[in-house]
């Protein structure tokens, strides 16, 4: 995944988020939502627009407590919330057309290798500048996936994988975020949606790669 120039403005040009936006909502129909976006104060430090100095995911979260109603795949809707705020990020709620299982980036790209060995089904899949990988699923994958990793032989607290459902949602390209540790840079797709990928995959189709590669790197981190 590219490194983001320290020196590239705090937010992405807003007509890229708007654009961005309408698309996911005209041809993925997906539900979409306006959040918090990044911005550089006069010292030069970068923070959230919640003005949270101890924001814990600066750019990237909602911004009104009511947002699961917000929510809009109308894109006269969407050209209403980007009108009213142009700089706001792009955000997806999941538990609605799609789950999302979210790994480490050094697991999922060893178990994205895995998957396109097996020629396994592959939906789209994200990458956050706070090195995550985020794979899209069908509906009620946060339900399945604790059981499934059980039977796996994985206690479901003994890897670095959530599963974010009804209530959660993930961050779309391109808004620009950062973490603890990262420096500000845009969410990218490792797998853009396309027309090949609308039909997504079942978790159980994708966890046993996922939960492995979870596990090597969960041994390979106590190792060194």
């Amino acid at each position: 995944m590219p490194t983001p120039s320290a020196s590239t403005p705090p937010s992405a040009p807003t007509e890229q988020l708007r654009e961005a936006a309408l698309r996911y909502a005209e041809e993925r129909h997906w539900d979409v939502l306006p959040g918090t976006w990044l911005e550089e104060g006069d010292d030069g430090a970068v923070h959230c627009s919640c003005g949270d100095p101890v924001c814990a995911e600066p750019g990237a979260h909602p911004s009104r407590a009511d947002w699961p109603g917000q929510a809009s795949g109308s894109a006269v809707a969407v050209r209403r919330m980007w009108r009213n705020e142009p700089r706001a990020s792009v955000l997806l709620p999941t538990g609605r057309t799609f789950d999302v299982i979210d790994v480490p980036e050094v697991a999922g790209c060893l178990a994205l290798a895995r998957m396109e060995r097996m020629e396994l089904p592959l939906g789209p899949v994200l990458c956050t500048p706070t090195r995550r990988l985020a794979f899209f699923v069908l509906p009620g994958a946060a339900v399945k996936v604790p059981d499934l990793l059980r039977r796996l032989g994985w206690p479901p607290y003994a890897l670095d994988l959530t599963v974010r459902g009804e209530g959660d949602y993930v961050v779309a390209p391109p808004t620009r975020m950062t973490g603890a540790g990262c420096v500000p840079g845009c969410v990218q797709w490792a797998r853009h949606p396309t027309e090949m990928n609308r039909w997504l995959p079942d978790a159980e189709e994708l966890l046993s790669p996922l939960a492995y590669a979870c596990g090597r790197e969960a041994a390979a981190r106590r190792g060194r």
